[in-house]
């Protein structure tokens, strides 16, 4: 059996050894757990993916799901899926023993999806839309939604989508125009159009439910009048059988990537019998689906990374088998009579390649490390550490959606690189990840909202306490750091860049007070980027410093190549990547307004 591309041990040691997964079984909810039983799931999750998984991402993407005679039809192993992540509680893992789930830490439920995602980003969607819809039945909707929709959800049988986007209301929610009429029965009658709505049909489902933002006729205009209604394909009927409910395929959007992965265009109500039930309470929608992004931000961010992770695996595999030209001599020249080296011993190829593992790694941290922040608000009774770590997951949920997204194209496009011209041929699969992972930079908010949310939002919440509370987990391992004997140097340059961080929001909060928001948030992108570098900096420097650690007492978890492949990567990713933060920070601090629109125009 040929195995998926991921760097278990690499996740492992992210999960056990850096973020401290143990620390969270300490907390109720998760003491039925033990290391054991979870890594044991771990690699049954494994084995699953290396079967049902990664042996059909090509065939997937060379076979695209796409409409026909109103419905979408999608590759097969999409019911083979649901129907084993069901049994198997993948897509249950995180809900309540009482409501049939595993209820297990959001920390392994990330690492599980990671798997699966590195072995087939198309299919585990499907999975995790249902569980993200019922997670919101489960929180907000009353019993006999919960009983009539969740069980069927949770074992796979049924599908579950979010609809928010329409055609005229992008990410700009408060324009959303889909109706819900009230009747004098237990229901409203929906009618709108939604697209861009992953997971919204196949011919394969018996029933899937629609998870609609809508406004009820009369509410508040912009997003304080929106409401949450459960709509599904097919509405159950008391003896068990369904109805079909007027909600209508108008089309499957084809993609340059992830298209294995539908993505529908609904129409509801075209027939006048398209019914919807109230999720909670009426104009409270958006704020219940929010409730939820933190979660579905940081599933971005980690598909992402998990793309990312299996490009690098299957680059440096290349890499490793591909002889190609000499090595230079002590005079600078080359030896035609000597054997062609592997392509991994040139210095390009291994700049190349270390640039993948520094991201890819890295992203897998970051991923992980807001996960913990999530267990623990959810976990703690201490109203004081709950808040605390409540904004630190507001200040990193950002970050961990943009930069996995963003850099971890960056790593893919190196991959291909590292290919040369067979990485630009459909024989291997570089090219499907660097297709693929494009509109990770999209899903959930897209790069630029991200960065006005950081900049604009999670910079000033709570008077900068956020901020403040960031800047002081990173001052922690610095400190560690500089207590090593081969790190102080490291910690040094990290801590120069908090300080060059000062400097920024010295600049540009001015612009904020005196009410000039639009240059304030002018430069927010760059903003999100040097952050995420500063960000990426504290990870790796933790990670190094836990590997020296480990190196220095004769740890033998892993190897000491393996740890010693840490603390190589800690010092590439300082010399190559944090250092952009000072031209990121003298942009910034330029006085010239350039993007700020005047009356001038500058695209003739």
């Amino acid at each position: 059996m040929v195995k998926a591309y991921v760097d278990i041990d690499t996740l492992k040691y992210l999960l056990y050894d850096v973020h401290g997964l143990e620390s969270i079984l300490s907390y109720e909810r998760f003491q039925e757990h033990d290391l054991e039983s979870l890594n044991l799931f771990l690699d049954s999750v494994k084995e699953f993916s290396d079967r049902e998984l990664f042996p059909y991402i090509k065939v997937m993407d060379e076979n695209p799901a796409h409409y026909k005679d109103g419905t979408v039809m999608v590759h097969k192993q999409v019911d083979t899926y649901m129907k084993k992540a069901g049994e198997m509680g993948l897509i249950a893992a995180l809900f309540d023993f009482e409501v049939g789930g595993l209820q297990i830490p959001f920390m392994v439920h990330t690492a599980s999806a990671y798997i699966q995602e590195a072995a087939n980003n198309q299919l585990p969607g499907y999975g995790g839309l249902t569980q993200g819809s019922a997670e919101l039945i489960v929180h907000f909707a009353n019993e006999i939604l919960n009983k009539t929709y969740v069980p069927k959800m949770l074992s796979g049988e049924w599908g579950g989508t979010m609809c928010l986007t329409e055609p005229q209301a992008g990410s700009s929610l408060s324009d959303i125009t889909t109706k819900a009429a009230p009747t004098d029965q237990d229901y409203h009658m929906i009618s709108g159009q939604k697209i861009f709505i992953s997971g919204g049909d196949s011919q394969y489902a018996e029933n899937i439910v629609h998870l609609v933002l809508a406004r009820i006729e009369g509410a508040p205009s912009g997003t304080k009048g929106i409401s949450l209604f459960i709509v599904p394909k097919n509405r159950p009927n008391e003896e068990g059988s369904l109805t079909k409910n007027d909600v209508t395929t108008v089309a499957d959007f084809q993609k340059m990537g992830q298209k294995g992965y539908c993505t529908t265009h609904l129409g509801f109500g075209d027939g006048n019998d398209c019914r919807g039930w109230l999720v909670g309470e009426p104009h409270q929608g958006l704020k219940y689906m929010f409730l939820m992004m933190n979660g579905a931000r940081i599933g971005v961010g980690r598909g992402a990374a998990a793309i990312a992770m299996a490009a690098y695996m299957a680059s440096l595999e290349y890499a490793n088998e591909r002889p190609q030209g000499r090595k230079l001599t002590n005079t600078g020249k080359k030896n035609p009579d000597e054997d062609q080296c592997l392509i991994i011993e040139h210095p390009d190829v291994r700049r190349m390649l270390l640039l993948q593992k520094v991201i890819t790694e890295g992203s897998l941290s970051l991923v992980l490390l807001a996960s913990k922040y999530h267990d623990l608000v959810q976990s703690m009774v201490d109203e004081s550490e709950k808040g605390k770590y409540r904004l630190l997951l507001e200040m990193l949920t950002p970050i961990v959606k943009t930069y996995p997204s963003e850099a971890g194209a960056v790593a893919v496009n190196n991959g291909v690189q590292v290919l040369g011209g067979y990485g630009f041929c459909s024989d291997f699969i570089l090219q499907q990840y660097y297709r693929d992972i494009r509109v990770f930079a999209l899903y959930e908010g897209t790069t630029g909202i991200q960065s006005l949310d950081l900049l604009g939002r999670k910079v000033p919440m709570s008077n900068g306490k956020g901020l403040e509370l960031l800047l002081a987990e990173i001052m922690q391992a610095i400190t560690a750091a500089s207590a090593d004997d081969e790190l102080p140097s490291y910690a040094a340059k990290l801590r120069s860049k908090l300080k060059l961080t000062q400097k920024v929001l010295g600049f540009l909060m001015p612009f904020a007070k005196k009410g000039d928001y639009e240059r304030y948030l002018a430069d927010a992108n760059l903003f999100m980027e040097f952050m995420s570098h500063i960000v990426l900096g504290w990870l790796w420097l933790d990670m190094a410093t836990k590997a020296k650690a480990s190196l220095d007492k004769g740890d033998k978890t892993y190897s000491k190549e393996f740890y010693k492949s840490k603390i190589h990567a800690m010092k590439f990713y300082f010399k190559y990547e944090l250092t952009k933060t000072t031209a990121l920070a003298e942009t910034m601090m330029d006085e010239e307004v350039l993007t700020v629109k005047t009356d001038d125009d500058v695209f003739c």
